[in-house]
């Protein structure tokens, strides 16, 4: 019996979503309360009741802003949150229709193939405790292979024949008991075991279908008709308890229900942020002619998808009329204007994005839980090294940062992972055999190794 499916959506309001977001991103308040109205108005659309639901489209979003202020950050810690189908790509991967590449509509099979996956996962989970006494007798079946029963003889049955296989049987139902106490206190992990494994003759080939060119599994064995081709292996009891805990679950799991409801939420909860728009838009002065014929193309193709449409995917029909699109693009040599008035009419929300300066760099490399800082620091124990960073030497980064950032091309927050690679490079190399295992970066420490660097602008734009 399959579990219930669970709800996709968890219903955290704006201010709960925005401060979730404030864990990684610093600043750039206005994106994070676009971003939570409009995850949280998916959740208010499905409590709306009648034909009206269908009637309430979503919002969808452009958020502009120079590269390295969070937009990327800002998507991948929405996918955390969504707990809906949600795909990132990059708007510039796209061609024309005609054009050998991958077409626009690929996107919402890729969605589809992120919802499959993710309830199919869920589902597996909730299965898991189920499964996990036929996976402990097939482990004791590894362990304790059965005997074959061969056909016996007339006369050849007697008393003591009898009796030699019932205490052969006594014996290895002692022995299966003793696997099974040492097996659950976790004393045979590292036996070896023979394990039957299918082998794997899919192979991805590339097709030109009415959808434009895709990928396909074909499996060439199976549709000539023969049997699945199997091959031993020796693996540990811990590798093979995953793959006979994955195969049991697989067969419980049923697929057609997973399909059902992955569609299900593609089309009411589904969310694509669409990365690098600004790399198809095509500036208002140049002609209509060389790559600008695609960008323009691809704009086009994208439109009917944006605005609802219908999508044929392996797994059925997908409408996009309820799928929510944030798109997000730099802007810098072109304009949000450039894109075409009709792609321009279905994002109306646009949200610019600020510039990072010198005490947001520093509130980044101190503020988030994944702090630069920290993750350098987590590095270094790993070496028996403790790393500190003084107030100043953090604050002296950020001010580097930022004039770098200034007299250089302005990077935004990623100029911050140059810094620190090139003023703990040596240290990095020398950790493993390093004598004093306390280190301490002052203030003087950073202005010694980056402020000649960072003040000769050739260095500069080579090195950071």
């Amino acid at each position: 019996m399959n579990p219930p499916i669970t709800p996709p959506i968890k219903q955290l309001t704006p201010a709960e979503i925005v401060a979730e977001l404030d864990l990684y991103i610093i600043g750039q308040d206005a994106a994070k309360r676009s971003v939570a109205i409009a995850l949280r108005n998916r959740w208010r659309r499905q409590q709306v009741s009648g034909e009206l639901r269908d009637e309430i489209y979503p919002n969808n979003i452009i958020l502009i802003g120079p590269t390295g202020v969070g937009k990327t950050e800002i998507a991948r810690r929405l996918a955390n949150l969504a707990g809906a189908p949600f795909l990132k790509v990059e708007a510039s991967k796209y061609t024309e229709v005609g054009y050998v590449g991958r077409d626009v509509e690929s996107m919402i099979r890729d969605l589809m193939d992120t919802a499959v996956s993710k309830v199919k996962n869920e589902q597996r989970e909730l299965l898991k405790d189920s499964v996990a006494a036929t996976v402990e007798e097939r482990l004791l079946d590894l362990l304790v292979p059965p005997t074959r029963s061969r056909r016996r003889r007339a006369g050849e049955d007697d008393d003591r024949t009898r009796r030699a296989r019932r205490a052969e049987q006594t014996r290895r139902k002692r022995q299966r008991e003793l696997l099974r106490e040492q097996l659950r206190e976790g004393l045979l992990e590292s036996q070896t075991v023979e394990v039957e494994l299918p082998e794997e003759p899919m192979q991805m080939m590339q097709i030109f279908s009415a959808q434009g060119m895709e990928e396909m599994g074909i499996n060439l064995p199976e549709m000539m008709g023969g049997d699945k081709r199997i091959r031993r292996r020796m693996l540990t009891i811990s590798e093979a308890r995953t793959h006979v805990t994955e195969e049991e679950m697989d067969q419980l799991v049923d697929m057609d229900r997973v399909v059902r409801e992955a569609v299900r939420r593609t089309e009411t909860a589904g969310i694509v942020f669409l990365d690098e728009i600004d790399k198809i838009a095509a500036p208002a002065e140049s002609a209509e002619a060389g790559p600008d014929v695609s960008r323009t193309g691809v704009q086009r193709d994208i439109l009917p998808v944006v605005e609802g449409t219908t999508v044929t995917t392996k797994y059925g029909m997908v409408r996009t009329d309820h799928i929510l699109f944030v798109a997000a693009g730099a802007f810098t040599i072109v304009k949000p204007s450039d894109l075409i008035p009709e792609l321009q009419g279905r994002f109306p929300i646009r949200v610019e994005l600020e510039k990072l300066g010198a005490d947001e760099f520093f509130r980044i490399l101190t503020e988030p839980k994944n702090a630069l800082i920290r993750q350098y620091t987590a590095l270094l124990a790993t070496e028996g090294v403790e790393l500190r960073f003084t107030r100043g030497a953090l604050h002296e980064l950020a001010e580097i940062a930022h004039k770098v950032n200034q007299r250089t091309e302005d990077i935004g927050a990623r100029r911050l992972h140059t810094l620190m690679t090139t003023l703990l490079d040596d240290i990095l190399f020398n950790a493993p055999g390093v004598k004093h295992k306390r280190i301490t970066i002052t203030k003087a420490r950073v202005a010694k190794q980056l402020a000649e660097i960072a003040e000769d602008e050739d260095l500069a734009r080579f090195i950071l």
